[in-house]
């Protein structure tokens, strides 16, 4: 028997500043801003924007993704490929409208930390870039 927690959930109110989001759940939100993607491919897509830096094992990418479905700032899309079966096929996650927002706060912030860097000359700048400010 399966049973639903949505209805045990309490959504958080508006006016309440929402948690720090971990690294793992950032990436994974930044992975999937520009549309749907399954497990392997969201791990690619960190590997890749974060310049092979950041790499997120199995154990610490989907125990983020379950958080994330609990937190409603991600779903799984019911997609089957030909011929798979549900035990074979692989789980597809895009952002809710929740997801996007906590992204876009989280990005916000970390740029609001980066400003706080450069100002205080702690950033060099990049090549081509020039010196901000």
């Amino acid at each position: 028997m399966v049973t639903s927690t949505a209805n045990r959930l309490k959504p958080e109110p508006d006016d309440q500043p929402s948690p720090l989001l971990t690294p793992a759940v950032f990436h994974i939100l930044l992975a999937l801003a520009d549309g749907e993607s399954h497990g392997y491919g969201i791990m690619q897509d960190v590997e890749r924007f974060t310049n092979g830096e950041t790499r997120l094992g199995p154990g610490t990418l989907y125990r983020s993704i379950q958080r994330m479905l609990v937190d409603g700032l991600i779903e799984e899309l019911a997609i089957a490929l030909h011929g798979e079966t549900d035990e074979d096929r692989r789980r597809y996650y895009r952002l809710t409208p929740k997801g996007l927002a906590a992204a876009k706060r989280e990005a916000e912030r970390l740029a609001d930390l980066v400003d706080a860097a450069r100002h205080r000359d702690l950033l060099t700048p990049r090549p081509g870039k020039g010196r901000a400010g």
